[in-house]
């Protein structure tokens, strides 16, 4: 049984998920330092560029190959240019089964980039990788990461009380842990039939079929 993901790169109309590369720490330096990723991730904070080099020399790779998952790149189909990241962990081999979460850059929010890559992938794992269950996990008051999986078409399970450690910025500037129920959502193959076209008449973008 295969234990791994390939070493894969996923395009659509606008975006090319790909795995990270050095020319890629600059972008990913200021994209985590942004405030709701602060909030809303585990990341070190501040996010150095000795964090950053770990990520995209160490993390990143030993994700696919140590049999865990899948961390891609989110870029600019046009301009290539870093907009994100999503990343695929805790995968059960066994089950078909994987979790997903993901980071969009303060300068590609609004643009639907989140969705899109997260159906991309969704397509990726469900036709080429036979899974059969794709999990998200998002804390209570992520709005923004909530409207994502709504858009993508993940159905809420359920929330885990007390389960995750946010971050809220103090009086002073600083950040101090809280902790903060997870909403936890589902998608499975049937779920995504006709939310790619919806996506595509809404966004005027809609094919996730061209990986290698």
């Amino acid at each position: 049984m295969t234990t791994t993901f390939p070493d894969v790169s996923i395009s659509t109309e606008r975006l090319v998920l790909r795995p990270f590369e050095d020319a890629d720490i600059p972008a990913h330096i200021e994209m985590m330092n942004d405030e709701p990723v602060i909030a809303w991730t585990s990341a070190p904070c501040p996010y150095t560029t000795r964090d950053a080099e770990e990520w995209v020399r160490g993390i990143a790779p030993a994700e696919r190959t140590e049999g865990r998952g899948l961390v891609l790149a989110v870029t600019e189909f046009l301009t290539q240019r870093l907009v994100g990241l999503a990343r695929l962990q805790n995968t059960n081999w066994r089950t078909r089964a994987t979790e997903i979460s993901y980071v969009t850059a303060p300068w590609a929010r609004g643009e639907g980039y989140a969705t899109e890559s997260v159906l991309a992938v969704a397509q990726w794992l469900f036709r080429d990788q036979t899974f059969e269950r794709i999990e998200l996990r998002t804390a209570a008051d992520n709005t923004a990461a909530q409207q994502v999986a709504q858009k993508a078409g993940c159905i809420s399970e359920g929330v885990l009380r007390n389960a995750w450690i946010a971050r809220t910025q103090t009086e002073s500037g600083g950040w101090t842990d809280i902790r903060t129920d997870l909403i936890v959502w589902s998608l499975l193959p049937e779920d995504l039939e006709g939310v790619a076209d919806q996506m595509a008449d809404a966004g005027g973008y809609g094919s996730y079929t061209d990986w290698n």
